[in-house]
């Protein structure tokens, strides 16, 4: 059941990644029983913005992650942990699997685990293609940073428009993932949820 503050979101594109086979784990995480979109009423508030944004510009948002439960985070430490590095080439290719926390690519308390953070890029709202943003999603390196010199002129023309458009509604980047945009004015800023995305 979704407590008071949060809704499934709806009208904006998005594919929950933890939710499926295709992330650094290589399968779903717990917590994640559908690939539905949880976020709290305030985020989903200012996505609707930054989506009127993004859609003036040409292109549409889509989600990749929003509330997470602690469960989650917990079955992450747990894999850090253990010897699968099945999906490390593409992920995580030139750090170790235990170092993503110290590194500061995964946090023990996350502002997803508040219900205040998405991680978000921009698509072809017709062919639904994403635009080059010079990494993928979650992936863990200096490539991923949002001011980062390892990517072409392109995808820093990219990563600055969906700057702009997240920004300008109400978020804030984390500078080392240049996907990660948390609401300035959270909700829940002292509360970590555990409720399943089900």
């Amino acid at each position: 059941m979704i407590p008071i503050g949060f809704c499934s979101l709806e009208n904006i594109p998005f594919d929950i990644r933890y939710a499926t086979h295709n992330n650094f784990m290589g399968r779903p995480i717990a917590g994640y029983t559908t690939n539905k979109c949880i976020v709290s009423n305030a985020v989903r508030d200012a996505l609707i913005l930054a989506q009127e944004k993004a859609t003036k510009a040409g292109y549409s948002l889509i989600v990749f992650e929003a509330y997470r439960p602690l469960k989650a985070v917990e079955d992450i430490v747990q894999w850090s942990l253990n010897t699968d590095i099945q999906n490390k080439e593409r992920f995580y290719p030139d750090i170790d699997k235990d170092t993503l926390f110290d590194l500061g690519y995964i946090a023990l308390r996350s502002t997803h685990t508040r219900g205040a953070a998405v991680d978000v890029t921009l698509i072809n709202p017709t062919t639904k293609e994403e635009l080059d943003m010079g990494t993928e999603f979650d992936f863990f390196g200096s490539a991923s940073h949002t001011i980062s010199e390892d990517i072409s002129a392109s995808a820093k023309t990219n990563r600055h428009l969906l700057l702009s458009i997240m920004e300008s509604s109400g978020f804030v980047n984390y500078d080392k993932e240049w996907w990660h945009f948390t609401l300035k004015d959270e909700p829940f800023p002292n509360t970590y949820f555990d409720f399943d995305i089900a």
